[in-house]
């Protein structure tokens, strides 16, 4: 058989739709309506300030730093965490939020890299040197101190995966409360028929790994540190 050919896939998927219940490409699953949904109570009656309080607190159980500010002193928040951190260069996503919070000038200051589509193995490698990744925060979690990007290709995840440090942009209007939410989201983009990205990553915070005496180490396995910047105005 050649390689990547695929033969007799319809037959086989039949088969096995057959034996856990007759499901089929036109039956498709319906959502169970349960009787009761005690996820949708969590921090229920929260305003936007009150989750900004949740996400805040929670940023320092995931070894996460906070900070909050507004779109003018944006730029100056980000020079305060990078020589925070040390470092120099930036690799960030082509995303037309920059450009509309003024950030595309001091970027192109920096030893910067945007995300390119045409060159990702440029970008990629970039990405693995670089000091820091910066993206927005298209959802955030503040019960869990989780970013979600919609990651596309002007996005690759590699800003956020491969660079020593990650900072997140968090629109103020991003944050909801948990994963319910979240997920919510993304399903009613689908039942309406959106382009959905191809990649969801959801970031809590720095890598971390535990050994079986829950011993943790931070940094293991990707950016070492990680800033959420609360942005108030946006």
């Amino acid at each position: 058989m050649p390689k990547g050919s695929i033969t007799n896939r319809d037959s086989f998927l039949a088969n096995v739709r057959e034996k856990i219940g007759g499901i089929s490409a036109d039956k498709p699953i319906e959502k169970p309506q349960w009787s009761v949904t005690p996820q949708k109570n969590v921090l229920v009656g929260y305003d936007q300030d009150q989750l900004v309080t949740v996400l805040r607190e929670q940023c320092k159980e995931i070894h996460t730093d906070f900070f909050q500010t507004t779109t003018n002193d944006l730029a100056d928040t980000i020079s305060s965490i990078m020589e925070q951190y040390a470092s120099s260069s930036v690799i960030y996503p082509d995303d037309s939020r920059f450009t509309n919070v003024g950030l595309d000038k001091y970027m192109e200051e920096l030893d910067s890299c945007k995300w390119d589509n045409q060159d990702r193995n440029g970008s990629v490698e970039f990405a693995e040197k670089a000091d820091v990744g910066i993206t927005f925060s298209d959802m955030t979690l503040a019960e869990s101190g989780t970013v979600v990007l919609l990651n596309e290709k002007f996005q690759g995840r590699s800003i956020s995966l491969l660079p020593t440090n990650y900072v997140a942009i968090v629109p103020k209007s991003s944050i909801v409360k948990r994963m319910t939410q979240a997920t919510d989201l993304i399903h009613e983009l689908a039942e309406d028929g959106k382009d959905i990205a191809s990649c969801i990553n959801f970031i809590t915070g720095p890598s971390n790994s535990a050994d079986i005496e829950m011993n943790l180490v931070v940094g293991v396995h990707g950016p070492i540190h990680t800033a959420y910047i609360v942005v108030d105005d946006l």
